[in-house]
């Protein structure tokens, strides 16, 4: 797989690892270097897995993003997964055709790339699942500590506007943004625009 991928005009494989170790290791050795922009990831690896692997990789490099290529297709492997802050989902018997593809949509982010089997059974996971927000009490009248910056960008995110779309309305770039927003899901302890929004609307009304 490294070698066609590696074929492919828009795609550099960086480094292989052996285990979830062996990945965060190497992607700290990279930091002169450069970060790769997604990673993929398997799940069932000795001494860590992946999706501590991506846990521990997307706590430390918000900007990476991880795409999970497993065998494993059960509905708590891929909750864990996403809620670790996989970016798609794949599975293993996906052509390399299908892998580039994927890698390119989330570089473009054009949404969430998942085997057919897989977005059916994270839909049924959506329509199943109550997920409540909670929010410490005594956050309600210091606005969560977010900063004016952060405000702005959570306003825009309830118009409804796009990662890039604020980032050019706010004259940054794109992964500043996702830096904001990523901190904004901190603060409001929350893990989706979604819910983000929810707790800003509570607190406007």
């Amino acid at each position: 797989m490294e070698e066609r991928l590696n074929s492919l005009p828009n795609i550099h494989v960086l480094f292989t690892a052996e285990n979830g170790i062996d990945f965060l290791e190497q992607i700290a050795a990279n930091k002169n270097t450069g970060f790769p922009d997604v990673v993929l990831m398997d799940i069932d690896m000795p001494n860590m897995n992946g999706i501590e692997a991506v846990a521990k990789g997307k706590e430390r490099y918000p900007n990476v993003k991880f795409l999970m290529l497993t065998i494993f297709d059960e509905d708590d492997k891929i909750f864990q997964a996403i809620k670790a802050g996989a970016s798609g989902y794949l599975l293993k018997d996906e052509p390399v055709s299908r892998i580039a593809e994927a890698i390119e949509d989330l570089m473009q982010e054009k949404g969430a790339p998942m085997s057919p089997s897989i977005a059916r059974r994270t839909l049924h996971l959506l329509m199943t699942a109550t997920v409540p927000i909670i929010v410490p009490e005594n956050t309600e009248e210091e606005d969560y500590g977010l900063s004016e910056r952060e405000k702005q960008v959570l306003e825009f995110l309830v118009d409804g506007l796009e990662y890039k779309e604020i980032s050019l309305q706010l004259n940054v770039s794109p992964n500043t943004i996702r830096n904001h927003i990523s901190k904004i899901y901190k603060k409001l302890y929350v893990t989706s625009k979604a819910q983000a929004i929810k707790v800003f609307n509570k607190k406007s009304n």
